[in-house]
């Protein structure tokens, strides 16, 4: 087919084009007409998703994630449970109305279920791009209604986004209390354990306690050491080695050497008979003989006495190892003690956090705009269904001469003699004289004709 024939047709078919544009635009324009009035009112939300959290301090969620957040809030806005929050709060279960048409649906839903999903059929909601407010619709033929419904959405969905943030704080809460109770166990128990080792073994100050022990088995070492060295030193010469180590010798030996002196002064003055000399003789002979007697009893007790200080010295050095294993075993009870504060401490402070969290009745939501009754309807919008219907209209009022043209083909033109049977065309015959309009319009369609095979 092509434009020549397809002008034809439709001026040949332009009473069902216009009786199919008028039956279209009519019927629109009627059931526009006997449509009820419908109201649409509008609540403005604004979800705020990137401020810290004023309990917890954290960021609500990141930048990234705002998409997919503000996707779910919608779903939040449509659930079941906001919509029954609605109904609740308007108290629509109560109405006589509504039970009316509750009884007339014969619904297996109760009515507040019922009621739910009736509203949320007449919810639409949308968001403006790259922001986070939401607009909540609702359209109903009652302008007070939708408003209602409208608002009653917009405080119900900031209600549940506060329970929806504190309840499961609170969940969290109750499992820190119960948790709380079994770390003050373990920390007590752990602290029992500390207490009654450290009197179990008298130990007051560990570190302290084994610095002292250790300095004793350090004095123990050197007093053994010099107690050798004197014993090897004596066998050489004893007076040197007592001298040194005896401090009763050494003032014995200083007593004798005064008293030389003085008896040798004695014997220049007196003779062998004198009073004095036997006197300074005497006593010279009597220290002396102590200076030996201690001499020969310090050579005998050095080897009892290496004896006992290697005794004492073993004892002390099992004392300190002793220690340093009740040092070690006090260090692990210790770190226990402190493991099981701090999980304790950390439980608390969660706990605190929590319960403060489950308890604050701050929500992400803030209401910007509340719905305002309307004073006009939103739909039915009689002249801009009827601009579509023209357009519907002309569209099917071209298809259907489209559709009676297959059904009753007719010869329009030459060329449709040519497509028939593929034959030339000899000449035209035309009755009558063309009127000078129809010449023109004749000569206006001959633009849009292809070149056909006649002949002139």
């Amino acid at each position: 087919m092509n434009y020549h024939r397809f002008f034809l047709i439709l001026i040949a078919r332009w009473k069902i084009m216009l009786f199919t544009l008028l039956v279209t635009v009519m019927t629109t324009l009627i059931v526009s007409l006997l449509l009820p009035n419908n109201y649409k009112s509008t609540a403005t939300v604004l979800v705020t998703t990137q401020s810290p959290d004023p309990v917890s301090g954290v960021t609500i969620i990141s930048a990234p994630m705002i998409a997919s957040h503000l996707a779910t809030q919608l779903d939040v806005i449509r659930s079941t449970q906001t919509a029954l929050m609605v109904v609740d709060q308007l108290k629509l279960d109560q109405s006589d109305i509504a039970k009316f048409y509750y009884q007339q649906s014969e619904s297996n839903l109760d009515i507040r279920n019922w009621l739910a999903n009736s509203l949320i059929k007449n919810l639409y909601l949308d968001i403006a791009r790259d922001s986070t407010v939401i607009h909540i619709n609702y359209t109903s033929t009652d302008a007070e209604f939708a408003a209602a419904v409208a608002n009653a959405f917009a405080y119900a969905y900031q209600e549940i986004n506060v329970r929806l943030t504190a309840e499961p704080s609170q969940k969290a809460a109750g499992y820190f209390t119960a948790q709380l109770n079994d770390l003050r166990s373990k920390a007590e128990i752990a602290q029992k354990k500390l207490t009654q080792y450290r009197d179990e073994k008298g130990i007051i100050d560990a570190d302290l306690r084994l610095d002292v022990e250790t300095k004793r088995l350090n004095d123990l070492s050197t007093q053994l050491v010099n107690a050798e060295s004197g014993l090897i030193g004596g066998n050489q010469n004893d007076e040197a080695t007592s001298m040194a180590n005896n401090p009763i010798i050494t003032n014995l030996k200083i007593e004798l050497s005064q008293a030389e002196s003085k008896f040798s002064e004695i014997a220049q003055k007196y003779g062998r008979n004198h009073p004095s000399y036997k006197s300074a003789s005497a006593e010279m002979s009597k220290l002396r003989s102590e200076l030996n007697n201690h001499l020969k009893f310090t050579n005998k007790t050095s080897a009892g006495l290496i004896s006992e200080l290697r005794a004492a010295l073993e004892v002390q050095r099992n004392k300190v190892l002793a220690l340093n294993r009740s040092r070690d075993e006090l260090l692990l009870l210790t770190r226990e003690v402190e493991s099981a504060q701090q999980a304790y401490n950390s439980a608390m402070q969660r706990l605190s956090q929590t319960d403060l969290e489950g308890k604050s009745n701050l929500s992400s939501v803030s209401i910007l705009d509340t719905a305002k009754v309307p004073d006009k309807p939103d739909s039915p919008k009689v002249l801009l269904n009827v601009f579509v219907s023209i357009f519907l209209g002309t569209l099917l009022g071209l298809g259907v001469s489209l559709i009676v043209e297959m059904v009753d083909q007719r010869v329009r033109s030459a060329e449709d003699l040519v497509d028939v049977f593929q034959a030339p065309v000899l000449g035209v015959v035309q009755w009558g004289k063309p009127k000078q309009k129809e010449s023109k319009l004749n000569s206006w369609l001959s633009f849009f004709q292809p070149r056909n095979l006649t002949s002139k």
